[in-house]
């Protein structure tokens, strides 16, 4: 009578953890899926320098006579060091919630593909919710601009504004998600824009191969 009690409360306990582990994959399985739903706009760019000269000093009229001297020497060695922190917003607004294990991007200057990288963080985001995702851009410019005059390099410099936003830089992501042990990222990759209220950089609208 013991022995047959125990088999029950075994297999009991055996039949509620594999419900345990089926509801698990069954919201790990929504939050992947939900990700589609999530809209992607570039939140803001700070710390942004141009062989180590603050475009803030550029845009602002205060060049000192070191920042020239910076331009000219990296523009002469046909090494140019851009060096940049994005945030990118992944908002959801659906009401369950979303994930994403990593997010590619890739940084163009005036149409070039100049460098890319990717995020590996995994991120969770929650219902009705917005998390920003950093991403540490580095680029050298050299090739870009030896054919050109040190005044096509303090323009571009020039172009950002207080935010840190240039119209000569564009940003491309592919979110990926992890379907058991196997990462899958997005078919395409979706061209961000600075948020203006409206629902820009969404994956089913706004995308680019």
């Amino acid at each position: 009578m013991k022995k047959t009690t125990l088999l029950l409360v075994l297999a009991g306990s055996i039949l509620l953890s594999s419900c345990d582990v089926l509801n698990e994959l069954a919201s790990q399985f929504t939050s992947v899926a939900n990700l589609a739903n999530c809209e992607f706009n570039l939140k803001n760019v700070s710390n942004v320098t141009v062989a180590g000269v603050n475009v803030k000093n550029v845009t602002q009229g205060n060049l000192s006579a070191t920042d020239v001297v910076k331009l000219v020497a990296a523009y002469q060695s046909k090494k140019v060091p851009l060096s940049m922190n994005l945030n990118v917003d992944v908002t959801n607004p659906t009401t369950t919630q979303a994930a994403m294990t990593a997010l590619d991007w890739i940084l163009a200057i005036d149409g070039t593909d100049m460098a890319n990288g990717v995020n590996s963080n995994s991120y969770t985001i929650k219902p009705s919710a917005t998390t920003t995702v950093p991403l540490g851009v580095n680029a050298d410019l050299g090739d870009l601009f030896s054919s050109k005059s040190i005044e096509a390099l303090k323009t571009f410099a020039s172009s950002f504004s207080n935010e840190g936003i240039s119209s000569k830089v564009g940003l491309r992501v592919r979110p990926s998600l992890s379907v058991g042990t196997t990462q899958v990222p997005f078919p395409e990759y979706i061209t961000l824009e600075k948020k203006t209220g409206t629902a820009s950089g969404t994956p089913t609208a706004t995308t680019t191969r």
